[in-house]
C-alpha cells in the first residue's frame, strides 16, 4: 500500500510535468490572439486579425498544402508497408525475425539527426531530387514504425482461434482477413494512421535535410522566427500546427483505449 505522502508526491509530480509541458504551447494560442506585434506581458487588446493575415500569406497556404499532402503520402507508404511488415513477423516462423523488428524500430530510436543526415546521405548518392518525393521517403521511415508497433499489438492481442475457426469453416485467406482479422485491428490501423499523420505533419529535423527548396509549415515557422515583424502570424500558424497534431493523437487514444477488451472479445 502507498503511503498517503507518497500518493501526494506523485499526484504533485504529475501536475508539476504536464504544467512543463503545456504552459508554453499555452503561450502560443494567447500570444496568437494578441493584437500588438511585441510579445509585452500582459496583453493589452485581441484580435482576429492575424488569422486573416496568416491565411492570406502565400507562403502560409503553399507550406500548410506541402505538410498536407506529405503526411497523407507518408501516412499511406506506412500503412501498407507497416501493416505488411506486422503481419509478417506476427504470423510467420523465419531467420532474423527478431532483427527484423528490431530494424523497424530502429529509425524512431535513433536521434533524428542521425536519421536526417542518413537520408540526405542517400538521396545525394542515388542523385534524387530534393522535393516532396524526398519528404515523404524521410517521414515514412519513423511513421511505419507507429502503425506497425499498432497493428503488432493489437494481432498478438487477437485471438487467433478466430483465424483458426474461420479457416475451419470453409474461409479463404481473404475472406478470414476480411471478416474476422480487419474488423480485429482496424481500430489499430487507423489509430496507427492518424499517429503517422501527425508525427509526419510537425516534422522538422529530417524536413530539414530532405526538402531541398521545399518548405513545411513548421520549415515556415523555424525561418520566421528571426523575422520579429512577422511573429504573430507564427504564433497563428504554431497554433494551428498544435490543433492538427493534437486532434490526430487524442483521436488515435480514444481508438485504442478499449483495445484490450476488443480484442478479447472472442475468447
Amino acid at each position: 500500500m502507498e503511503s498517503r505522502a507518497a500518493r501526494i508526491l506523485l499526484r504533485a509530480g504529475t501536475v508539476i510535468t504536464l504544467v512543463f509541458l503545456y504552459v508554453p504551447l499555452g503561450i502560443v494560442v494567447i500570444y496568437a490572439f494578441n493584437d500588438a506585434i511585441g510579445q509585452a506581458w500582459p496583453i493589452q487588446d485581441y484580435t482576429w486579425k492575424w488569422f486573416a493575415i496568416a491565411f492570406r500569406t502565400a507562403a502560409v497556404r503553399e507550406a500548410l498544402l506541402n505538410s498536407v499532402q506529405v503526411a497523407l503520402f507518408a501516412t499511406g507508404v506506412a500503412l501498407l508497408l507497416g501493416s505488411a511488415a506486422a503481419f509478417a513477423v506476427h504470423r510467420f516462423q523465419f531467420f532474423g525475425r527478431n532483427t527484423v523488428s528490431f530494424l523497424l524500430i530502429l529509425p524512431i530510436a535513433l536521434p533524428g539527426i542521425v536519421t536526417a543526415i542518413a537520408l540526405n546521405a542517400a538521396v545525394t548518392t542515388f542523385g534524387v531530387p530534393f522535393g516532396v518525393l524526398t519528404i515523404v521517403i524521410g517521414h515514412a521511415t519513423f511513421c511505419v514504425v507507429v502503425v506497425y508497433n499498432n497493428v503488432l499489438a493489437r494481432l498478438r492481442r487477437t485471438p487467433t482461434s478466430l483465424v483458426e475457426a474461420s479457416m475451419d469453416l470453409g474461409a479463404d485467406g481473404w475472406q478470414t482477413f476480411r471478416y474476422v482479422t480487419f474488423p480485429a485491428i482496424r481500430t489499430a490501423v487507423f489509430a496507427g494512421g492518424l499517429l503517422a499523420f501527425a508525427l509526419s505533419f510537425d516534422e522538422v529535423i529530417v524536413t530539414t535535410f530532405t526538402a531541398g527548396q521545399q518548405q513545411t509549415l513548421p520549415i515556415w515557422m523555424l525561418e520566421e522566427l528571426v523575422r520579429p515583424r512577422q511573429r504573430p502570424v507564427t504564433n497563428v500558424v504554431a497554433m494551428l500546427v498544435v490543433l492538427v497534431t493534437l486532434l490526430p493523437i487524442l483521436a488515435a487514444y480514444y481508438l485504442t483505449r478499449d483495445g484490450d477488451q476488443i480484442a478479447g472479445s472472442g475468447k
